[in-house]
């Protein structure tokens, strides 16, 4: 996944996720990595009642410390996202029912996306904080269950793609890096990488 032999490369890169919207964020930049599952408990994780900045960086530390463990040669990369309106968490709703339920909570209000990275490497550690602010429109119940029913976001927390229809959703997104969204600064992550010696 993601080879190109010609881009210089000081360690071997890992991903620490087999999320395949992270692998193919990832594979853009060109690099040659591996994606190697963390097997980190996130639901207990969940449950220490940290915000929701310190549950992101938290976890994204977890997942690479996880793998980095394994490969301590490596350069490992950790993300995790949590959407969140004030201090309420939301997961990945699993069900239609669930999605309609976030959805209609969310409708009409301002919601953050918050983006944590470790970049774990043989001579230290790097974090990346990024925040995306969206502005969702006010919705119907009827519009609500068509989008859910047509996109089917049940793997996103949240409860929407934007990269499908979810973008219909917004009113407006403030951002600085609109990789984020989807899973992994890559503005950010490349600033990191070059600067550990991967070439551009």
């Amino acid at each position: 996944m993601g080879k190109n032999q010609s881009l210089e490369q000081p360690f071997r890169l890992i991903l620490a996720s087999t999320s395949k919207y992270r692998g193919e964020l990832l594979s853009q930049l060109g690099w040659e990595f591996d994606a190697i599952a963390p097997g980190v408990d996130e639901e207990k994780i969940k449950k220490k009642g940290m915000s929701p900045r310190e549950l992101a960086l938290e976890l994204s530390k977890l997942k690479a410390q996880a793998v980095s463990c394994k490969y301590p040669h490596a350069c490992v990369i950790g993300s995790d996202q949590v959407c969140t309106l004030g201090n309420h968490i939301f997961d990945k709703p699993g069900s239609i029912d669930a999605a309609m339920e976030q959805l209609s909570f969310m409708q009409g209000k301002s919601h953050q996306l918050i983006t944590a990275v470790t970049v774990l490497h043989p001579d230290g550690m790097e974090t990346i904080l990024n925040e995306t602010t969206l502005h969702m429109r006010k919705l119907t119940l009827p519009q609500i269950h068509a989008y859910v029913h047509a996109d089917k976001p049940l793997d996103c927390a949240g409860s929407y793609k934007l990269e499908s229809r979810g973008i219909k959703l917004f009113e407006k997104i403030e951002m600085s890096d609109h990789t984020a969204i989807i899973g992994l600064p890559l503005i950010e992550l490349t600033n990191t990488l070059l600067k550990l010696g991967y070439s551009l």
